[in-house]
């Protein structure tokens, strides 16, 4: 079972700056670069988008989209997922988000939030409960507008048709992705790190289990926590990386801070999803642009490659570095869905 007794470890009455800045920067990173999303050309991206600055619409034919070499065939109508989108599937040229509009998040981002609406109505984190909603989103037809469907989702739900338990239908996953869905957790339960690991990664278990997983969300969260409890985002990076906590921060962070963005995503460290490169990548952009949210988003998403991904895991750690002011009105207003917990905060609120 999940943390169902658990007591509400987050007071909405008194949401703070910090948190709401963390939940508004992650929706906000993955948005922003939506329409760039896996670009792995960077003169492409420039030459059909310009600098992306604002939340806008994607452009198809996406150019450098690889959809036409993925597939998926359900076992059985349990384990339907795809419903109206199968048709672009096998396709070139179709964007992975081609059907979002500007400031709509994609499917990892909704899942997000399908998860703060559970720790809402359970009052605390109870992954059956999360289960019962995720596999109702994925399975009803008009739940979303997203094309493209994550290997994790896919490989969840062949396991599912065959008829295993929910809590053991999750595959081996290395994808950054996967780490959005504990930002809600880690600002929940704040105040009780040893909880919000806990609960973390249970639910990372559920869709991607595996120890990379594990290991790339124990060192966000060992840098998100405290933030979150006010501590400086640069000087927790730093400590960290001192300290050599992780083999994720094995690279010379002065070193990398010295060199245009271009030069170290892409030629240090891949702009692909795997965390073993996406994880540093994130850190590294996090403790060059700490003070200046607005353009490290920026610079993520024209950096191409898994930027969407990035960009939810960057947005947090900013937003909860500088708070929920820092980001400009233009993308907090312009955000399709403003994140759950998030229903009845405003930037009066801050504390």
């Amino acid at each position: 079972m999940g943390f169902v007794t658990v007591p509400m470890q987050l007071d909405l009455t008194s949401i703070s700056s910090t948190s709401a800045g963390a939940l508004i920067g992650s929706a906000i990173g993955d948005t922003l670069a939506m329409p760039v999303h896996w670009y792995y050309n960077t003169a492409a991206l420039a030459s059909d988008y310009g600098e992306v600055r604002d939340f806008i619409d994607p452009k198809s034919p996406h150019p450098d989209s690889i959809l036409w070499r993925s597939s998926y065939t359900p076992l059985n109508e349990t384990g339907e997922i795809l419903h109206d989108q199968a048709e672009f599937w096998g396709k070139r040229g179709i964007h992975y988000h081609q059907n979002l509009a500007a400031g709509e998040n994609t499917v990892t981002l909704q899942l997000a939030n399908l998860l703060q609406e559970s720790l809402l109505s359970s009052d605390g984190y109870d992954a059956d409960d999360y289960l019962s909603r995720y596999i109702d989103f994925m399975t009803t037809p008009g739940s979303h507008r997203d094309t493209y469907l994550e290997e994790c989702h896919r490989g969840f739900f062949q396991n599912y048709a065959r008829g295993e338990d929910p809590r053991r239908c999750g595959i081996q996953e290395k994808h950054i992705g996967g780490l959005a869905g504990i930002i809600p957790l880690a600002v929940w339960y704040q105040n009780d790190p040893a909880l919000a690991h806990e609960s973390a990664h249970e639910h990372l278990s559920l869709t991607h289990p595996g120890k990379g997983m594990a290991d790339s969300a124990s060192l966000i969260l060992d840098i998100l926590i405290p933030v979150l409890q006010g501590g400086d985002l640069f000087e927790t990076i730093r400590g960290l990386h001192t300290r050599q906590v992780s083999p994720l921060l094995g690279f010379s962070l002065d070193k990398l801070l010295k060199l245009k963005d271009t030069d170290v995503i892409g030629p240090f460290f891949s702009p692909a999803c795997y965390v073993d490169d996406s994880v540093p990548s994130t850190i590294y952009l996090a403790a060059k642009y700490h003070e200046r949210p607005e353009a490290g988003l920026i610079a993520n998403t024209n950096l191409g490659g898994d930027n969407v991904h990035r960009g939810a895991i960057l947005g947090a750690l900013l937003g909860a570095g500088n708070g929920y002011g820092t980001f400009p009105e233009r993308w907090t207003a312009g955000l399709v869905e403003r994140p759950p917990l998030l229903s009845d905060y405003s930037p009066s609120d801050e504390r």
